[in-house]
């Protein structure tokens, strides 16, 4: 990696827990999720970022991809909240989450996927196996008495690619490949109450285009050439609702969606509906590694 890339993973990272802290910071009863969202993004503009993703909130069972569309009116309350932010210096990605429990009932949990996240980050070097960082976050998590969510996980994060290779395990799922010097990741436990387990809701309000031909329709058209400027990372609902209005947006949506233009990323919920903790780093592997998302306020 030369410096310049270096650097800006490194920017790109002070960037983004600038404004996962900022957020957090929002988080509190009473407030409106999708005005936390929108004031995350604003912050990530003003230091000079884009989103690498929409910043996402997701409430209580629900582990990820959790995003307000323009008519969100959720207002914080009791939940436990997780805040998911990523952030790209030229297509550099940092990317980092917290949970945050307003409940007061689940410290423990949040507990869990922090630790899990720590111990993890200690054994981050060239040539550790996938499956002895997922050992270490697994051992972590159910030493709490939890379960750690076997189906998300960590990943590597590519020049305008927040998921690539390798797929960092929650578990030890026995993978012998190893991390190489350069490696760029971010490391991710999910602590969960209930199966551990995630499937899918919907509707989804986060999609990534990923084919720019195939529809006709003026307005779909339009929409399309507008996701085009995230560059194939993915983008909100509610961004185009506020250029378009929801009506179009919802249409062309639909319309991009059959004709296979778009990928959808629909909220995560547990299977058996446990609540759910998430902790989140990215780390440049080295002998010395890099945590570039690390807070030092």
């Amino acid at each position: 990696m030369d410096e310049e890339t270096l650097q800006k993973y490194v920017d790109a990272g002070k960037i983004a827990s600038e404004a996962l802290h900022y957020g957090k910071s929002l988080i509190v009863k009473g407030a409106k999720v999708i005005e936390i969202l929108d004031a995350v993004e604003e912050k990530i503009a003003e230091l000079g970022g884009k989103p690498a993703f929409p910043a996402q909130i997701s409430l209580n069972e629900f582990a990820a991809h959790s995003c307000s569309d323009l008519n969100d009116e959720t207002i914080l309350s009791d939940q436990i909240v997780k805040l998911d932010v990523g952030v790209h210096l030229d297509g550099f990605i940092a990317d980092n989450a917290l949970t945050v429990d307003l409940s007061g009932k689940y410290n423990d949990l949040v507990k869990a996927s922090r630790e899990a996240l720590n111990n993890a980050l200690k054994v981050i070097k060239p040539g550790v196996t996938l499956g002895e960082i997922g050992k270490v976050i697994h051992e972590t998590i159910t030493s709490y008495g939890f379960a750690p969510v076997k189906n998300l996980s960590g990943h590597g994060l590519g020049e305008y690619q927040i998921h690539t290779k390798p797929s960092v395990p929650n578990f030890d799922n026995g993978n012998e490949n190893v991390l190489e010097e350069g490696d760029v990741i971010a490391i991710e436990p999910f602590a969960s109450t209930g199966a551990g387990i995630v499937q899918e809701s919907s509707p989804a309000t986060v999609f990534t285009l990923i084919n720019d031909t195939g529809v006709r329709d003026p307005i779909s058209r339009k929409i399309m050439i507008k996701a085009k400027e995230n560059k194939g990372l993915p983008f909100a609902k509610r961004w185009l609702e506020k250029d378009f209005g929801t009506a179009k947006t919802n249409f062309a949506l639909r319309m991009l969606r059959k004709a296979g233009c778009v990928d959808e990323h629909p909220p995560l919920f547990d299977q058996n509906k446990g609540m759910v903790s998430q902790a989140e780093h990215t780390v440049i592997v080295s002998e010395e590694p890099i945590i570039t998302t690390w807070h030092e306020k």
